[in-house]
């Protein structure tokens, strides 16, 4: 009996770590330079432009937020600002820039042992039945840990992630965004990939007052921006956000970084005046190697 009473008060009193979010990436999934794209957009390719990724990490623990195909300096940038050796990936879908990067887990690269790999149901079951990720399990470089909506996961280090599905282009897996937080402290939201913001059964205007940091899909700016039918690619443009999030009080607005932009946005530019007036309204565009307090 004493010995069940003194693990429960181990448990009880153990110390919850604090977490830091940091910026790995913030591009949409095909990255900058994009393939046969020869405007000034891919011209001169910046340093540490990366696909969208968050990165988790306290001394004991880190977590990456999609496996990108800039996996292994976002995966290098993350543990050496953690310095710890444990690291967890935690997927949203199975578009390219999003789950990709285990590759590099593979034995034609890293060889890793059994890395943490967090995902729903269907993105589970395409990892499992198609190679190359299935060669993943079988040769135990990764495990796969099952998820469900709406059911809090808490790690080692007291870091609680949370999923909830998104209505997004679902051809092999469904869509996730994740609430991020620890007992305690605060919450982000990120949301990397959705269509329009009226598809999902959520109020994204109600949600933004229940977090401290919104990580958001800010894909595209403004519709014609690409040269094909932008239906095919379904995002809420920034500036149609934009004029969602004018209602809110200013407070609210500036827990908004817009992520993963593509080659060809505009904002990109932190000299764009679109991208300079909602900067204005108190909105934000993430920046690689930015950091925040959980």
């Amino acid at each position: 009996m004493k010995h069940w009473i003194t693990l429960a008060l181990t448990l009880a009193f153990a110390p919850i770590h604090s977490q830091t979010l940091v910026v790995l990436g913030t591009l949409q999934d095909g990255g900058s330079p994009h393939m046969n794209c020869e405007k000034s957009c891919c011209a001169s390719p910046k340093p540490n432009d990366y696909v969208a990724c968050l990165g988790i990490y306290d001394s004991t623990l880190a977590v990456l937020f999609d496996a990108t195909p800039d996996i292994v300096p976002q995966l290098g940038e993350l543990l050496e600002r953690s310095g710890s050796e444990k690291y967890s990936v935690f997927l949203t879908h199975a578009h390219m820039g999003h789950y990709t990067g285990l590759a590099h887990f593979g034995r034609e690269a890293a060889n890793t042992n059994k890395v943490p790999v967090y995902a729903m149901p269907r993105m589970i079951d395409f990892l499992a039945k198609n190679g190359p990720w299935n060669q993943l399990l079988k040769l135990q470089n990764i495990t796969l840990n099952g998820l469900e909506e709406g059911v809090p996961r808490t790690l080692q280090n007291g870091l609680i992630v949370e999923p909830f599905l998104v209505p997004h282009r679902d051809e092999f897996s469904e869509t996730v965004g994740y609430y991020i937080k620890r007992k305690g402290g605060k919450v982000a939201l990120y949301i990397p990939d959705i269509d329009k913001w009226e598809e999902w059964e959520e109020n994204i205007i109600a949600v933004i007052p229940r977090v401290d940091y919104a990580f958001i899909d800010g894909t595209f700016f403004a519709d014609g921006e690409v040269p094909r039918p932008m239906s095919e690619v379904p995002h809420p443009f920034i500036s149609e956000s934009a004029k969602l999030f004018s209602y809110l009080p200013r407070e609210e607005r500036e827990k908004i970084y817009f992520i993963h932009l593509n080659h060809s946005n505009p904002a990109r530019n932190a000299e764009f005046e679109g991208r300079k007036a909602l900067e204005a309204q108190g909105m934000h565009f993430a920046d690689f190697g930015q950091e925040f307090q959980l």
